[in-house]
């Protein structure tokens, strides 16, 4: 099969990306095309092909309005709509992300076998440079797009569609776009406020939504056409809870109270000791605050010690730190592990050698390893593309994005709309967000369950242990 987003409309889309643009701009203008710069071009000869003036050539592109600015071949152009052409409508060009002239491909339908025929795929993010939102959706956008590029590669056709739906965007309005219709998965919304309108539009029109990210509605447990790769703190406490339980069946589990009023960890350390006290399994309880001596009984000198704090912030853990590494100098012979939380991820840079040193593991539903292959060459694409580096967050949003594109529109090609994202499934292997599914009841969809605990082993390596 060919991409149907054609290679030119990829870049474009790229080029987009890539490009500096400002929230009013980005949010207002109206585009007719992308244009290639060709050698010999001028702004002018450029302008009169398309019935514009060079203002409004100059005007799309700001840059062209900096000193010493010049046309290089291979540059990427806006080419806004001219004043006396009429405008396109709202819903089909304020609220996307970008726009391309129609092709066969890009109007095909929905009939036939999905798995015969090109994927239609909606994005419905805030794609935007107002905020950290609309940052962080279009760094995840770019990831979708790059593994869009790659499924082209393994004969995947795609066609994409996006809009932009930021924060006080009325999301029916979008889902007025004949466009939307054409969807056989929509991604999106990032607002709980957006999700049922959109939820209960694909359930009308026989297609998925993907919610990649937070939300607090649950359509998820009454609509089959939701698929919730967020999962909640609850969903979270239970997997970690298991996962300690298996992992340190023997274990003397030491509970540190930090005195963190602002931690919200009670949770879990709490589930923890009520399952230690239903299996008979000892753990003690100590404090930050407590004397030496006192600190030292709390660890058992015959078995292995597992180090459990209430909170998941920076200051208590390089506490914690201290007063371990005062114990173990002066009781070298004990033999400790931690067990911590996901946030403990963002301090590796800082405590990525104490972590090897007390054995730790933490509990995730991502891994961004800086050290995999395919994560280095893929952000070096990246950086190649967009002329950026990815943000410095956990998990990184490009990753996300590309990791969501690859597994569900793989599945679909697969399996068609029949994909149920279980473990027998999908062949994808994800570069940071596993992702593995269970239907919700008789009438829910599908809710992610994958799970993780990072492991920084004493011998300096590190591995990620899947359930």
């Amino acid at each position: 099969m060919n991409f149907i987003m054609h290679k030119s409309v990829i870049k474009c889309v790229f080029a987009f990306c890539a490009l500096g643009f400002s929230s009013n701009i980005y949010a207002q203008a109206q585009w007719q095309d992308m244009y290639k710069v060709k050698k010999k071009d001028t702004m002018f000869g450029i302008a009169k092909l398309y019935g514009i003036t060079v203002d409004e050539l100059i005007k799309a592109n700001p840059d062209m309005a900096l000193p010493g600015y010049t046309l290089k071949k291979g540059d990427y152009i806006y080419i806004p709509v001219a004043k006396t052409q009429k405008p396109a409508t709202p819903a089909t060009t304020a609220n996307n992300a970008f726009t391309a002239q129609p092709s066969q491909a890009h109007n095909a339908s929905r009939t036939g076998d999905i798995r015969q025929r090109a994927i239609n795929v909606g994005v419905m993010l805030p794609l935007h440079n107002v905020d950290g939102d609309g940052k962080r959706m279009t760094e995840y956008y770019r990831g979708f797009l790059m593994a869009c590029e790659n499924l082209k590669a393994s004969g995947i056709s795609v066609n994409v569609n996006a809009w932009n739906v930021a924060i006080d965007s009325d999301i029916r309005q979008t889902l007025l776009d004949p466009k939307a219709k054409e969807c056989d998965i929509i991604f999106g919304p990032l607002y709980t406020k957006q999700v049922k309108s959109v939820a209960d539009f694909c359930k009308r029109n026989g297609s998925k939504l993907v919610i990649p990210f937070s939300i607090t509605a649950n359509d998820v447990q009454t609509n089959n056409a939701v698929i919730q790769v967020y999962q909640t703190p609850a969903d979270l406490n239970e997997h970690a809870i298991k996962s300690y339980l298996e992992r340190f069946p023997d274990a003397h589990a030491v509970i540190v109270d930090c005195s963190d009023s602002l931690s919200d960890k009670g949770a879990f350390t709490y589930g923890l000791r009520k399952q230690l006290d239903a299996r008979g399994q000892q753990y003690s309880l100590t404090s930050l605050k407590s004397n030496e001596s006192s600190f030292a009984n709390a660890f058992s000198k015959t078995k292995p010690n597992v180090v459990i704090l209430n909170t998941g912030r920076s200051p208590q853990l390089n506490a914690t730190f201290a007063r371990l590494n005062s114990l173990t100098a002066k009781h070298p012979d004990l033999r400790i592990s931690m067990f911590g939380y996901t946030e403990w991820l963002m301090y590796t840079s800082v405590y990525l050698e104490l972590f090897h040193k007390y054995d730790a593991y933490i509990p995730t539903t991502f891994y961004y390893n800086s050290a995999s292959t395919s994560t280095r060459v893929l952000e070096q694409q990246y950086r190649r593309w967009f002329r950026t580096d990815m943000q410095q967050a956990l998990p990184r949003f490009a990753l996300t994005g590309y990791d969501h594109a690859e597994y569900f529109l793989r599945g679909l090609h697969e399996h068609g709309l029949w994909f149920n994202g279980s473990r027998s499934a999908s062949t994808y292997v994800s570069l940071q967000s596993p992702m593995h599914f269970v239907k919700v009841g008789n009438d829910g969809g599908l809710k992610n369950t994958a799970f993780m605990l990072v492991h920084y082993k004493k011998n300096g390596t590190s591995e990620s242990i899947n359930y």
